[in-house]
């Protein structure tokens, strides 16, 4: 049997009060660099009760049309970390921030899977170079 720990260490990272979408695309956007108009990157934020974010991790790096995201790392990530919710983001290359359906389906399987260990979803970001899409502030997704 494999002894998985979580290894905790000082980085750069900057706690922040999340309050809405900005503040969540503020927070995210600062995990892309260059390479956001190359490839799709898929992280995920953590957050406490107190919507203070706790650390973030990188999901997933892909091509330029698609990244596979695994949702029983997300919900390792997210359990293991303690965290009351979560905030998921990703970039589109080619600037489009309209979502896919295989965005909306990916969306509602890991929020499925987070409410069984009573973890929220608070909202999945689509990134671009010039702006973002917020699933839950669209209302209809999230």
């Amino acid at each position: 049997m494999n002894n998985i720990s979580l290894k905790l260490e000082k980085s750069d990272f900057k706690s922040v009060k999340i309050i809405n979408s900005l503040t969540s695309y503020n927070c995210m956007k600062q995990f892309y660099f260059d390479d956001i108009e190359l490839y799709e990157s898929f992280f995920l934020l953590l957050l406490n009760h107190a919507n203070q974010t706790t650390g973030y991790v990188k999901i997933s790096q892909g091509g330029t049309a698609g990244t596979v995201v695994d949702p029983k790392i997300i919900a390792k990530y997210a359990i293991d970390s303690l965290s009351s919710s979560v905030i998921i983001a990703h970039n589109h290359p080619s600037g489009n921030l309209k979502t896919s359906e295989a965005d909306i389906a990916m969306t509602k399987k890991i929020q499925a899977g987070l409410m069984l260990f009573d973890i929220k979803l608070l909202d999945h970001l689509i990134i671009t170079s010039s702006g973002f899409f917020s699933m839950a502030d669209d209302g209809g997704i999230l």
